[in-house]
C-alpha cells in the first residue's frame, strides 16, 4: 500500500468513527427510551429507528472492511428484526443484554485496531450472546427467525487463539472523562450549519475591501515619503547657498546672485510644500480612522461569527446521561429516571466541554447519594422511581442556567457539619444555620458519605464542580429540603468572553482584570471605609462589601509617593458565586479588547494569575485569575495593614540581571522584581547573559535553565570560575525538577534552585531578600 493509499485509510477510518459514535449513541437512546412505558405506536417507531441506525452502522463498518464490527451488527439487526416483526418482546432483561451488546460494539470502535484476536473472540462472544437472546425469545414462530450472521469464518482462527471467556465490555458512561492512557484522543468534529458558514465567508470577503484599502494607505504613505525625500534634497540646497553666503560674508566678499536666488525658490517652495503635505496627511489621517473603524467592525463581526459557528446545543452533551444513569442506578439497585429539558440551548463548545465533568460529577452526586433505593421510597411514600432533572434556560442573553435536581432524600446538615467540624473548617460549637452549612459542601474533603467507594466519599466531586465552573466565570448554588430533594444551579456564560479586560494600575504596575468577573467600578472616599471585625468595608450600591488594596492581594509593596493623597481612591467589585470584595486599585485605565495568551508550561501555575495580555502598545502585562485573586484577597484582608515603606535612594537599589529566553517569563520576572523596588536588566540567553554580567555590576542574577547557546548550569558555572564574579548570588528558576538536575544545579554553584511549577512570587522575593 502506497504513502498515500494509507493516509487516505486513515482518513477514512477517522471518518467512521465519528459516524458510528453517532449510531451507537441513537441505538443506546433507542434502548432506554423503550425501557420507559410507551404507548405500542411509539414502541414500534423506536424499534423502527434502532433497526435503522443498526443497519447503517453495519454498512459503515463494510465500508471500511471492518467485518468484526459488521458481523455483530448483523447479530445486532436480527434482534431488532424479530422485534418489529413482534417475535421479541423488549422486556428489561432482553434491552440489558442489548445494552451490553452495544457497549462492546461501541469499545470495538475506539479501538485501534479491531482485528486483533481480542477483538473478534469479544464480537463472537456477543455475537452467541444475542444468538441465544432469539432462542430463548418464548415466542411459537421463533423457529422461523434467521441465525444471526456470524463473524466471518477468517475469525474462528483467532477464536481458538483467544481466551474463551471475555471481559463484559466497560461501560462508556464510566470512562467518558478521558482516553485509555497511552492512546491519543481521537480529532475533535463538530457540525456546522452551511448558512453558520457562508456567514462567515462574506464576512471574509469583506476583509478584501480592507486589504485593498490598506495597499492604498501604503502607496499614499510612500508617496508621502518621496516628497519628504525630495524636501531634503531641497532644504539641503539651501542650507548649502546660506553656508556659501555666510562663507562669502566673513572674507568680506558679496554673496553670489545665485545663492540667494536658490534661498528664495526654496522658501518660497517650502510654504506650498508644507501646505501640500499638512492637507496630504489631514485626508490621510481620515482615511486611516475611517479604515479602523471598518478593520474593527469586521473584526468584531467575524469574531462573533466564529463563535457563532462554534455554538453547539447542550444536547451533543447531554446525550450521554440517560445511559450513564442508568448504568448507574443499576448498580447502587435503584430504579431512576432523566428528565432532560431544554437541550436545544445553545452554548459555546469551549465551554461545554469544560462543564461535562461537572455534571458528570453532580449526576454520580444525585444518584449516589440523592435518591433513595426503591424500598426507602416506598417506606417515605414516594413512588418507587425517582427522577432526576436536567433543565437548561437562557438567561438574561448573555448567560445560561443550568439546574440539576433530584426528588431524593435532600442533603443531611448534620453530617455536613460534622465533616466539616473535623477537617477544622468550621468549629464544632458554631453557630451556623442549616443554610450557612449547606454551602460547606463545596468544601474540598467534606462528604456526607461514612464510606469511600469507587464513586463517592472523598469529598472531591462538588469541590471540582465549584471550581471548573468559577474557571469558567460562572457560579454555583445549592438548595436541599429534607425527603423532598436538592437542586444545583450552576450559572454559566453563554460564550467565553477573553478578549476584554479592565485595566488597572496598583503599586506601580498595570494588570488586566478579566470583564467576566468585574461586577462594576466606581470610586470611594477614605471617610467612607469603615472598619468590621478588624476587616475593612465600604459601602457599594448600598451594601458593605469586603476592602482589599490589590497590591496586598497580590503581596506587593506599595508605591511611595510624596502627592497628596486624592480625596476618593479607585475600586473595582469582583464576584464569584455569592462572594463580593471590593479592589482598591491606584488607577482604572480602562477597559479595552486584550489579547490573552497562557505563560506556557514554564509558569504553568502562578498564583493569582492566569496569563498575560498584549496590549496594542505591545507591552506585556499579567492577566489576574479573579478565583485566585478572590482566595487571596480573603487572606489579605486578615491581615493587618503593612506600613508604605521607605524607597530606597537610586544609588542604593540592588541590580538583578534576568536571564531568560522566553518572552513572556522575562517580561513577568521582571515585573515583580521591578514593583518590588530592585533595578533590573535582562538577557535572552546564558551567552547574552554572561556578557551583560562582565560588562556591568549585578547583585544577584536570576537565571532559567533550558536555554539556546548557553544554558542556566553553564552560565552559572562560569560565573563561578571568574574571580570577580564568583560571589555574585544565582537563583536558577527552571521547570526541571528532577534529582538529577537540582543536584547539578548545586554543583556547579547555584545559591538557590526554584522550579517553575511550583512557582511563587513571594517565594522568590523571600530567597532573593535572604540571599541580600
Amino acid at each position: 500500500m502506497g504513502k498515500s493509499d494509507a493516509e487516505f485509510l486513515k482518513a477514512l477510518l477517522a471518518t467512521f468513527k465519528v459516524e458510528a459514535r453517532e449510531h451507537v449513541r441513537g441505538i443506546s437512546a433507542g434502548l432506554i427510551e423503550l425501557e420507559g412505558a410507551v404507548e405500542p405506536e411509539r414502541r414500534a417507531a423506536v424499534v423502527e429507528v434502532v433497526f435503522r441506525e443498526a443497519h447503517s452502522l453495519k454498512g459503515a463498518a463494510r465500508a471500511v472492511n471492518l467485518t468484526v464490527i459488521e458481523g455483530l451488527c448483523q447479530s445486532l439487526e436480527s434482534v431488532f428484526a424479530a422485534m418489529k416483526r413482534g417475535e421479541l418482546d423488549p422486556s428489561r432483561p432482553v434491552l440489558d443484554r442489548l445494552h451490553r451488546a452495544v457497549d462492546g460494539a461501541e469499545r470495538l470502535i475506539e479501538e485501534e485496531s479491531p482485528k486483533q484476536p481480542e477483538s473478534r473472540a469479544l464480537a463472537s462472544e456477543l455475537g452467541r450472546e444475542l444468538g441465544r437472546l432469539l432462542a430463548e425469545a418464548v415466542v411459537p414462530a421463533r423457529e422461523a427467525i434467521a441465525a444471526p450472521a456470524q463473524v466471518p469464518d477468517r475469525a474462528e482462527s483467532a477464536r481458538a487463539e483467544a481466551p474463551a471467556a471475555v471481559e463484559p465490555a466497560p461501560r462508556p458512561a464510566k470512562a467518558e472523562a478521558a482516553a485509555p492512557e497511552g492512546k491519543a484522543a481521537p480529532d475533535e468534529t463538530v457540525r456546522i450549519p452551511v448558512s453558520r458558514l457562508e456567514h462567515l465567508l462574506l464576512q471574509t470577503e469583506e476583509l478584501l475591501t480592507a486589504k485593498l484599502a490598506v495597499a492604498q494607505r501604503a502607496v499614499e504613505l510612500h508617496d508621502v515619503t518621496g516628497e519628504l525625500s525630495r524636501w531634503k534634497q531641497e532644504r539641503s540646497r539651501a542650507q548649502n547657498a546660506a553656508r556659501s553666503i555666510k562663507g562669502s560674508r566673513e572674507r568680506g566678499g558679496t554673496s553670489g546672485e545665485q545663492e540667494r536666488q536658490d534661498i528664495f525658490e526654496f522658501l518660497e517652495w517650502n510654504d506650498a510644500f508644507a501646505a501640500s503635505l499638512e492637507s496630504r496627511l489631514h485626508a490621510l489621517s481620515q482615511a486611516i480612522d475611517r479604515d479602523e473603524r471598518t478593520v474593527s467592525r469586521m473584526v468584531d463581526n467575524l469574531l462573533q461569527g466564529t463563535k457563532q459557528a462554534l455554538m453547539l446545543p447542550f444536547a451533543t452533551l447531554t446525550e450521554i446521561f440517560p445511559k450513564f444513569v442508568r448504568d448507574l442506578s443499576r448498580e447502587q439497585g435503584k430504579d431512576i429516571r432523566l428528565r432532560v429539558v431544554g437541550a436545544a440551548t445553545e452554548i459555546d463548545r469551549r465551554i461545554l466541554q469544560e462543564i461535562k465533568d461537572p455534571l458528570i460529577h453532580l449526576m454520580r452526586n444525585c444518584v449516589d447519594h440523592g435518591i433513595e433505593t426503591p424500598e426507602e421510597r416506598k417506606r417515605a411514600g414516594k413512588p418507587a422511581q425517582g427522577t432526576i432533572t436536567l433543565n437548561i434556560s437562557e438567561r438574561d442573553r448573555s448567560k445560561v442556567e443550568v439546574l440539576v435536581s433530584d426528588d431524593g432524600a435532600g442533603i443531611d446538615v448534620a453530617r455536613v457539619r460534622k465533616s466539616a467540624a473535623k477537617l477544622g473548617i468550621l468549629a464544632a460549637d458554631a453557630s451556623m444555620s442549616d443554610q450557612e452549612v449547606l454551602p460547606l459542601v463545596f468544601e474540598s474533603g467534606v462528604s456526607t458519605s461514612p464510606f469511600i467507594t469507587d464513586l463517592s466519599g472523598r469529598g472531591l466531586g462538588l469541590a471540582i464542580v465549584q471550581e471548573k465552573t468559577a474557571k469558567l466565570g460562572g457560579s454555583v448554588r445549592i438548595e436541599s429540603a429534607p425527603a423532598k430533594g436538592t437542586t444545583f444551579r450552576l450559572l454559566l456564560p453563554l460564550a467565553l468572553a477573553t478578549s476584554r479586560g479592565l485595566l488597572v494600575r496598583a503599586a506601580g504596575q498595570s494588570f488586566v482584570v478579566p470583564t467576566n468577573g468585574v461586577e462594576r467600578v466606581g470610586a470611594a472616599r477614605e471617610d467612607e471605609v469603615q472598619t468590621v471585625e478588624n476587616r475593612e468595608t465600604v459601602l457599594v450600591g448600598g451594601q458593605a462589601v469586603s476592602l482589599v488594596a490589590l497590591e496586598a492581594a497580590l503581596e506587593l509593596e506599595p508605591k511611595r509617593t510624596e502627592a497628596k493623597p486624592p480625596e476618593r481612591f479607585p475600586l473595582v467589585l469582583l464576584g464569584t458565586a455569592e462572594r463580593r470584595i471590593a479592589f482598591r486599585v491606584d488607577e482604572i485605565l480602562g477597559e479595552q479588547e486584550v489579547l490573552v495568551r497562557g505563560l506556557g508550561p514554564q509558569l504553568e501555575r502562578v498564583r493569582n494569575v492566569s496569563g498575560a495580555a498584549v496590549l496594542g502598545t505591545g507591552k506585556v502585562v499579567p492577566v489576574l485569575d479573579v478565583s485566585d485573586l478572590m482566595r487571596s484577597a480573603i487572606r489579605a484582608a486578615a491581615a493587618p495593614r503593612r506600613e508604605v515603606p521607605e524607597e530606597p535612594a537610586a544609588a542604593e537599589r540592588r541590580s538583578i540581571l534576568v536571564v531568560e529566553d522566553s518572552i513572556t517569563s522575562r517580561t513577568l520576572l521582571k515585573s515583580i522584581l521591578e514593583t518590588a523596588g530592585y533595578r533590573v536588566r535582562t538577557a535572552t540567553d546564558g551567552f547574552e547573559g554572561f556578557v551583560a554580567v562582565r560588562e556591568e555590576r549585578f547583585d544577584l542574577v536570576v537565571s532559567d535553565v533550558d536555554m539556546p547557546r548557553m544554558n542556566g548550569f553553564e552560565l552559572t558555572a562560569k560565573i563561578r570560575a571568574d574571580r570577580k564574579l564568583a560571589d555574585v548570588p544565582v537563583v536558577l528558576v527552571t521547570a526541571l525538577e528532577s534529582r538529577e538536575d537540582r543536584e547539578r544545579g548545586i554543583d556547579v554553584g547555584a545559591n538557590a534552585y526554584i522550579v517553575k511549577s511550583s512557582f511563587d512570587q513571594s517565594n522568590l522575593l523571600g530567597v532573593i531578600k535572604r540571599l541580600l
